[in-house]
């Protein structure tokens, strides 16, 4: 995910509601996962349990992990003697029934490279079993993992840019991709230094865009770390690029990096923070960058990521959209060039 994501949408099946809405008796907790079936458009829903026993709907200004871009009953396709869809056929009612509908929500402008994912809240197999055949469709911010990340504020009116605020540091994850979110003391392939913005106007070339990056990133690392001779410690300045298609929707911020020095084209892992431990406190986003949350520990419920085809919209698979698995070939890498 080293900046925008590109690939298949993360297509997230919200199944954990099984436990709480499966049966037993009317309860609070109960009452409020009902709620959040029967959100309409353009509402939104948190929980903080893996179990979403206390999903709820709030207000989409307040951390929320889901908003709702439409419903869909697939009756039509799946009567009621139909058997309970598995991984790969949930995975085909979100893409039918879900791409599209986020699409229109966004009113065209949705970021197939930003950090916004189309997800479905689906029936358990109890209300399965019943004839229950109506899904919610949505759009969440989701780790590399398929954890649902907090966000603020309706998706219609943020920024979609995939940027983390400044002192998150990434994990390397499974072949040579960029991971969750995780503590600057565990292996990781990136430590966020700062967030670029690049000016409104016609789509700056990539060649454009990392002669701006190549600069502000080096005297934004140098800042970070107070200077520190980051060639020695192995390590060297990279950042992200927006795509053409990104730039379309009005994605503008990019992210300024520090990472090893890769063994050819593999990412390596190193440890600890480079920042200055005396500098200024770091700016951050207000509310903060969404992805700046840590995750929770494990997905909710079963996530599901396409690994072929792609859907019309194309997020949700950890890469960066300029350079996918290594830092930019015109990073600085001696310490002269990042004071």
């Amino acid at each position: 995910m080293v900046g925008a994501f590109v690939g298949a949408f993360a297509l997230l099946m919200l199944s954990a509601f099984t436990s709480v809405l499966a049966g037993g008796p009317l309860s609070t907790k109960r009452e409020l996962v009902n709620a959040a079936y029967q959100a309409n458009v353009g509402e939104c829903l948190n929980w903080e349990r893996k179990d979403l026993s206390d999903a709820q709907k709030v207000d989409c200004g307040a951390a929320h992990r889901f908003e709702v871009t439409g419903t869909a009953d697939i009756t039509a396709a799946y009567p009621k003697e139909a058997p309970f869809p598995n991984a790969e056929a949930w995975e085909k009612i979100s893409q039918e029934h879900c791409a599209q509908a986020a699409t229109t929500y966004m009113a065209g402008k949705l970021d197939p490279e930003g950090k916004y994912g189309v997800s479905t809240l689906n029936p358990d197999e109890k209300r399965w079993s019943d004839g229950y055949r109506q899904i919610r469709c949505g759009l969440q911010v989701t780790a590399p993992s398929g954890a649902a990340l907090p966000s603020y504020g309706s998706a219609r009116t943020q920024d979609q840019s995939n940027v983390y605020d400044p002192g998150i540091c990434l994990a390397l994850g499974e072949g040579n991709t960029v991971g969750d979110p995780v503590e600057c003391a565990q292996p990781h392939a990136f430590e966020i230094v700062g967030v670029v913005q690049h000016p409104e106007g016609e789509f700056l070339a990539i060649d454009k865009q990392d002669a701006i990056m190549s600069e502000k990133c080096a005297a934004i690392a140098a800042e970070y770390t107070g200077g520190a001779d980051l060639k020695a410690k192995g390590l060297l300045v990279t950042w992200d690029t927006r795509s053409e298609k990104s730039w379309a929707v009005g994605s503008r911020k990019a992210n300024c990096k520090i990472g090893a020095v890769p063994q050819g084209n593999n990412l390596v892992a190193w440890k600890d923070s480079v920042r200055n431990p005396n500098g200024a406190p770091l700016t951050t986003a207000n509310p903060p960058q969404t992805t700046s949350v840590r995750p929770q520990d494990e997905p909710t419920g079963a996530p599901l990521h396409s690994e072929s085809g792609k859907s019309p919209s194309e997020s949700g698979k950890p890469s960066d959209s300029g350079k996918p698995d290594k830092p930019s070939s015109s990073a600085p890498t001696t310490t002269s060039e990042n004071r």
